[in-house]
């Protein structure tokens, strides 16, 4: 979670320089820049490169340790919980409080 607003303050635009963007238009500029699809199609292409490199390196091996198939194990079990739900509930909870509506 912390490398997604490390790599969104890293790839937005500097104060003061809101006059042009690498020369693209206005609507090219507010699509990409002004609602966050270029950082969140950029932390997608990080987050997913290593792990692909790694695993269509090792192939099988990439598995083959006690670390990576304790993480295997962990990540298919909190999945299979349905744990991950309650943070809609979460959401919903300070919505609440907020008195959003």
């Amino acid at each position: 979670v912390l490398s997604v607003f490390v790599i969104n303050l890293c790839g937005s635009p500097l104060p003061g320089t809101a006059d042009s963007y690498f020369g693209l238009p206005d609507a090219m500029q507010q699509l990409f820049l002004g609602s966050g699809l270029a950082m969140i199609l950029m932390t997608a292409m990080l987050g997913q490169l290593t792990t692909q490199v790694n695993a269509s390196h090792c192939m099988i091996d990439f598995i083959n340790n006690y670390l990576a198939l304790f993480t295997l194990y962990f990540a298919l079990g909190i999945e299979f919980s349905g744990v991950m739900h309650c943070a809609y509930l979460i959401q919903y909870g300070v919505a609440l409080v907020s008195g959003e509506e």
